[in-house]
């Protein structure tokens, strides 16, 4: 992979600020962090599609969160069959009064939803719940390339407890949980250039049955003190055990990799609102690699260093900072960012805002798996390396029950991951797994974006929310070593160049919510070895949810999704689901 040595960007400063927080929120800190999300939203994601692509997390260290949704992830995933967290749909209860929740659902395609959480202690000092989710399909879908069809297979669980102590200055955060994902590779087959197979034998004797199974053990411990110590910090602890079952064939064992990941932040106040300090992380990752993988993974860190400064007004808030950014090992780099943030109230409730940041994205084996997971297990990626990220937006809620943000900004990122489906080549057993994605390597891309995120509200009877957001990508292709050829006109493959996401929610009774969801996804190319540039078919995809709850015990959905059976691929080769309907309960105890 290349290494790259690039002048830090200029950082833009921009004098502004946050409205200043309450004493009595800071005071209930601990106890928002450690709300339960207790029922399961019927209108987001399931087990057969995802409705949006979450955009891109900022690189600071930030509090650790106690997270009753446990399934978070960490880079931004793309299009896939993959879980996500519950959410709320039943009457908020106070965690005291309430401790458990549950919520159950099935439907076609054998789509089957199932949530659990539990607080065993709920004190103002002591915090402790346990919880597992289930997310599985296994139901037949279309392939656009040609008339026929394959199953796709998901299995998903994962549990874990958290735990949290209040001491009078600081506060302790323990946690662990399991992951355990099954799938198969059933994505459209790719044969090699110069194979003489016809189309219909790959179908035959590729492997799309066998189910590759992902494992993770995480453990996290952490201490931070209360945010208005004169002296802040933070020390957050982690360890990821992950590993695939196989490598890029079912005769081959996969690797195994360990992660150690270290977050501090170190700040003091001085001279009344204003705070110098330094936070950061560092990662260590290394590999178990089995013999005959045929795998090259190598061990390595990652370090992000970030020293800054924050000046806090009575209208305006500044922080002024940078990121810099280490990689060590065979995909050594340096890397270096702005790390900027401000915002100022210029008119009542309305707050004119810039960030400008960037950020390593490590893309490890556990992290990909988050993003996609069906990308090639024995295939590693290097890290993605953000220069810049920035953004300049106003915000408001000045009218009555409306909201707004309007917002534009600009990207620069090198080594960007973008996955494309690998050949599939021949073993004595027949063909290996079906539809691995590769990832290309030493793109470079930049993005300008602009949207608007609106809100409005109306008693208890209508909410209504909408995202829309336009990209204009370039991606080039800059390969560091002699003799490899340039990919010419290429795209940020996988990526919309215009999103809209809708939410209408009803509740013509008190008891009774209806819920019409729209998300549309527009000028998705794919890569492909034979083709190159793919246009794939527009996300034009409607969902509804009719919700009815009792009482503040239990509750009842129905669900149907992809209601307009618009067919698209996810990846190339990978087919989404079509019309699909559920039905379920959510229960409060």
């Amino acid at each position: 992979m290349k290494t790259n040595y690039q002048k830090v960007l200029c950082v833009a400063v921009l004098l502004g600020s946050a409205v200043t927080v309450s004493a009595q929120e800071k005071k209930e800190d601990l106890n928002r962090e450690m709300t339960l999300e207790r029922e399961y939203d019927p209108t987001v994601q399931d087990a057969n599609k995802v409705n949006t692509l979450p955009e891109v997390k900022e690189p600071e260290v930030t509090k650790r969160a106690i997270d009753y949704s446990p399934f978070t992830m960490p880079t931004d995933p793309e299009k896939q069959i993959t879980v996500l967290p519950s959410g709320n749909i039943m009457t908020q209860l106070d965690a005291n009064k309430r401790r458990g929740y549950l919520h159950l659902g099935a439907g076609m395609h054998l789509n089957i939803d199932g949530d659990f959480g539990y607080h065993i202690l709920s004190t103002e000092k002591d915090k402790l719940n346990v919880f597992f989710s289930h997310r599985s399909t296994n139901g037949n879908v279309d392939y656009l390339q040609q008339e026929a069809e394959v199953k796709a297979k998901l299995n998903d669980n994962l549990g874990g407890l958290n735990y949290a102590h209040a001491f009078e200055k600081a506060i302790l955060k323990l946690g662990a949980q399991y992951n355990y994902s099954a799938f198969n590779y059933y994505g459209y087959p790719t044969p090699y250039l110069s194979s003489s197979y016809p189309m219909s034998e790959y179908l035959e004797r590729a492997d799309r049955e066998t189910n590759q199974v992902n494992q993770a053990i995480k453990a996290n411990m952490g201490i931070e003190a209360k945010e208005n110590a004169d002296v802040f910090y933070l020390i957050d602890l982690d360890y990821v055990n992950f590993s695939h079952k196989y490598a890029a064939q079912p005769e081959l064992d996969g690797i195994t990799e360990h992660t150690l990941d270290a977050k501090f932040d170190l700040n003091a106040r001085f001279n009344g609102e204003q705070r110098v300090g330094v936070s950061g992380q560092i990662e260590y990752f290394a590999y178990s690699i089995p013999e005959m993988t045929g795998s090259v993974f190598n061990n390595h860190a990652e370090i992000i260093v970030s020293p800054y400064y924050k000046v806090k007004g009575d209208n305006w808030n500044v922080k002024l900072g940078a990121n810099i950014m280490f990689v060590t090992g065979e995909d050594d780099s340096f890397t270096a960012s702005p790390n900027v943030e401000a915002d100022i109230e210029v008119a009542d409730r309305t707050s004119l805002y810039l960030t400008a940041k960037g950020r390593l994205y490590s893309n490890s084996a556990y992290e990909t798996s988050l993003v996609n997971r069906y990308a090639n297990p024995a295939e590693e990626i290097a890290p993605t390396r953000e220069w810049l990220n920035g953004q300049l937006g106003i915000k408001s809620g000045v009218a009555k029950s409306f909201w707004f943000d309007v917002f534009a900004g600009y990207r620069i990122a090198s080594d960007e991951a973008l996955f494309y489906p690998a050949e599939v080549y021949t073993t004595t057993e027949g063909l290996s797994f079906c539809g691995l994605l590769d990832a290309l390597t030493e793109i470079d891309t930049k993005r300008f974006f602009a949207g608007a995120n609106l809100k409005y509200s109306y008693q208890n009877y209508l909410d209504i929310a909408v995202k829309g957001v336009y990209n204009h990508w370039t991606a080039e292709h800059t390969p560091d070593e002699p003799g490899i050829p340039n990919l010419g006109d290429i795209h940020a493959y996988g990526k919309p160049e215009v999103e809209l996401n809708a939410n209408f929610t009803l509740k013509p009774i008190d008891k009774l919510a209806i819920s019409l969801n729209y998300y549309l996804a527009t000028g998705r190319y794919a890569y492909t070895p034979l083709d190159s540039n793919v246009k794939l078919d527009n996300i034009n995809e409607l969902n509804l949810t009719g919700s009815y709850t009792f009482n503040d015990t239990f509750g009842v959905f129905v669900k149907a999704t992809n209601l307009l059976n618009q067919e698209y691929d996810l990846y190339y080769g990978y087919p989404a689901q079509g019309i699909s309907v559920m039905g379920g309960v959510n229960i409060n105890f």
